[in-house]
């Protein structure tokens, strides 16, 4: 049994909080001045010739009227924007709310879990009848119930495996609501080769963080990595590489409170995003709930940085995930030069076999999804050894295998490298199954 300290708060903290009077996020700006709901003059027609020409009628059956006498606002942006939001736990549960409450147009959701209990104190969208169903599809079933007119697509799934990196290209922006370093750290290097902004949160107790990363120019999430948090990382896995089951992960004590207000913030630098206005990318708005303090920090940038990798704009093909691996290479060889090679984001683990004995196993399942557990040879006992891959050559005997055998997920964008470049190209096939979140299973609320 390995103890793992909490995951869901992987952020530096400081020996004591800066002055509010100190922290630029304080610098004096200028008053608000809010209008008395129950004063409807700026809002009835005035007789024509009179009155300003530019005065604003506000229409009360608008459900975003109040939200269009922002003066930047612009609800037809919100409507046509798209939102990939991974997690759907306590933070996930309130960027929904908010994001419906928006009006945001496409809002993908992905989560792993199903709804426990424990959730229900933390999460506006579960209830008690809720038990052992998938949290996205609840949540997304729930945030439709808040405003129908947002399109709010549920995925059941593990953002590192079945997750293409087409969905990643396609969206405006990501919100992470995780509590691991791992996904947190998928999802930085996936925002980066697409170019896609990403807003990340952490939440502890009643203290928060909201982190905004704008590829390429703004420090990312790894450049601010320790080899503290490297090797925390490394603890989720065994000698051979494989995950290990029973690691006694920290269960990250928060309260419903601070993950209503770093689930807003999240969403307030997404609206700043889709809007086109500024932001403070590549650092950290930390917020401590015991003294009621906010401070601002910026983050380092790493030139040597590993998340630091762009693609190119991909070549859309008229392929999909299911189709084998030599009808990908038959298309990459119109444009590339061999001997070709098919990169693979995630390691394959092909089989598992005992040194001891003759035992052997297939998986074919990429690295994370294999349990050290499977690696255990029933004969001997003995620990096996896993078999992995990176990439395969066009003369490979997998050829034949289908592309999601290979662990490749719908509409990815795969990398082929070539004699002399590298060609890179979206499985455009899998863009009908965006609508359904490519679920061959899910759960009813």
């Amino acid at each position: 049994m390995v103890a793992v300290p909490f995951e869901g708060w992987d952020y530096p903290w400081p020996q004591a909080a800066r002055s509010l009077k100190s922290s630029p996020l304080m610098e004096e700006t200028p008053p608000l001045t809010f209008l008395d709901d129950e004063d409807t003059s700026s809002s009835n027609p005035l007789p024509d010739g009179e009155g300003d020409t530019d005065t604003l009628f506000i229409d009360d059956q608008d459900r975003y009227s109040r939200l269009r006498l922002i003066s930047w606002w612009r609800q037809e942006r919100l409507a046509a924007a798209k939102v990939l939001v991974v997690g759907a736990g306590a933070l996930g549960n309130e960027v929904l709310k908010n994001l419906a409450l928006l009006g945001m147009g496409t809002v993908y959701v992905i989560d792993l879990d199903n709804v426990e209990p424990s959730n229900l104190s933390r999460s506006v969208l579960f209830r008690g009848e809720d038990g052992g169903k998938s949290k996205a599809h609840v949540a997304a079933f729930r945030a439709r119930e808040i405003n129908p007119d947002v399109c709010i697509i549920p995925m059941r799934g593990d953002v590192i495996t079945n997750l293409g990196l087409g969905l990643f290209a396609e969206v405006d922006v990501v919100i992470g609501c995780l509590d691991n370093r791992e996904a947190r750290l998928w999802v930085n290097r996936q925002c980066w080769k697409t170019g896609t902004p990403w807003v990340d949160a952490g939440i502890q107790e009643i203290q928060g963080v909201v982190k905004v990363f704008v590829p390429p120019d703004s420090a990312c999430y790894e450049c601010a990595m320790t080899s503290r948090d490297y090797q925390l990382l490394n603890l989720r896995y065994s000698c051979p590489l494989l995950r290990r089951e029973q690691i006694l992960e920290g269960k990250v004590p928060t309260a419903p409170t601070i993950a209503s207000m770093m689930a807003a913030l999240e969403v307030q630098e997404a609206l700043k995003l889709i809007h086109d206005m500024p932001v403070a990318a590549g650092s950290a708005l930390i917020f401590n709930g015991i003294t009621n303090q906010f401070y601002h920090t910026k983050l380092p940038f790493r030139e040597d940085c590993l998340s630091h990798e762009h693609y190119p704009e991909p070549v859309e093909l008229d392929l999909g995930h299911q189709q084998p691996i030599s009808a990908l290479f038959e298309h990459a060889r119109r444009t590339l030069a061999g001997p070709l090679t098919l990169t693979l984001d995630r390691d394959l683990v092909t089989h598992i076999e005992c040194p001891r004995c003759d035992w052997r196993i297939d998986v074919f399942r990429p690295r994370t999804r294999v349990a050290e557990s499977e690696a255990t040879c029933p004969n001997c006992k003995a620990p096996g050894r896993p078999e992995m891959v990176s990439s395969i050559d066009e003369d490979s005997p997998l050829l034949e295998q289908s592309l999601a055998s290979i662990g490749i997920p719908p509409f990815d964008i795969v990398r082929i490298d070539g004699a002399e470049e590298s060609g890179f190209f979206l499985l455009g096939a899998d863009r009908e199954g965006l609508s359904t979140g490519w679920a061959s299973s899910r759960d009813t609320a």
